[in-house]
């Protein structure tokens, strides 16, 4: 009975996601939704909590809206060994896929990656579909409300550094209404809005105000240890917070992964990422964003709160600027 019960939550699953009604991510994995919980999750795929735990690598019971869970182990593609100064993000680029493939394929429920760690960095027998099962032939797709870059490269079957390069993005802003190229373009391609495709200026500039709008309506929130929402952050789970309500696309990762992920600059804007090094460990250790005046908002171990650079304490560990590639 429990195989069979174990094929017909598979053909279930599999048949939600090519309708595209589904918060299935494939037929072995699970996007988490607000309520549930590891016990919540096993249930649904009859395994459990001990396992999804080994399968994610997960050190505790704790999960967050969003996250991806494999609920059985895959099979491996081709490996990469992670070299020393690698990011899943530089990885990522360098092969055409999304960061959210390599931590599907690699079980991993963070962006934290080590030099001589194996990566599996393609999924053997995976084919570019669309969202109805078949072999990609839509050739460009309008952004609805809720849409991000990951999850419309995953519905389409293709890596989020190709969509970016295919439409002249900086960075993984979208917006709604905006035009998205889902293949590579063509002398003679009709894809229409052509203009909207590329990320104007006022739109990066308008998700950066709403950014530091929303930074600042959390001044005051207290601090705590691995907090991703108003109730209480730590210095990472601020920024996401902050940039997902502002409507860009970034996962859940540490304030050293996101360092990693973003270009260095000299010059901050208003918006920009700043960072730390050295405060509790060796290395990129917290980070905020900065909101001018030399000011940035953070979640320090005293809760949410906008400081100077020029603090006595923290412009002895600061490191740098960056913006989001």
């Amino acid at each position: 009975m429990k195989k069979t019960s174990k094929t017909l939550i598979t053909v279930v699953a599999t048949l939600a996601i090519t309708t595209g009604f589904s918060t299935n991510v494939d037929a072995a994995s699970y996007r988490v939704q607000s309520g549930d919980s590891l016990w919540t999750v096993s249930q649904k795929y009859n395994t459990s909590i001990s396992s999804l735990k080994s399968i994610n690598n997960l050190s505790s019971n704790t999960i967050f809206v969003g996250q991806t869970l494999e609920t059985s182990s895959k099979a491996s593609g081709s490996t990469y060994t992670v070299k020393s100064g690698d990011s899943l993000w530089s990885i990522a680029q360098k092969h055409g896929v999304s960061v959210s493939n390599l931590k599907s394929w690699n079980n991993k429920s963070s962006n934290t990656i080590h030099a001589g760690e194996k990566l599996v960095i393609s999924k053997s027998g995976s084919s570019a579909s669309t969202g109805s099962g078949s072999t990609a032939s839509v050739t460009a797709y309008k952004v609805s409300s809720g849409d991000t870059l990951s999850h419309i490269a995953k519905r389409y079957g293709v890596s989020v550094s190709n969509l970016r390069t295919w439409n002249n993005l900086s960075s993984d802003m979208i917006y709604v209404g905006q035009t998205i190229r889902l293949t590579a373009p063509t002398s003679g391609s009709k894809v229409s809005e052509p203009k909207k495709v590329s990320e104007p200026k006022q739109e990066t500039a308008s998700i950066a105000k709403k950014v530091v709008a929303e930074a600042k309506k959390h001044v005051g929130t207290p601090y705590k240890w691995g907090g991703t929402a108003p109730g209480g952050f730590d210095c990472s789970g601020f920024i996401y917070y902050v940039h997902k309500t502002a409507g860009m696309d970034i996962n859940r990762a540490s304030a050293a992964s996101y360092y990693n992920q973003s270009v260095k600059i000299s010059s901050p804007e208003v918006g920009d990422l700043v960072f730390f090094s050295g405060t509790y460990k060796a290395g990129i250790s917290h980070m905020g964003i900065y909101v001018g005046d030399n000011k940035f908002a953070h979640a320090s171990s005293s809760g949410v709160q906008i400081t100077s650079l020029d603090n006595s304490y923290w412009s002895k560990y600061f490191t740098g600027y960056g913006a989001w590639k």
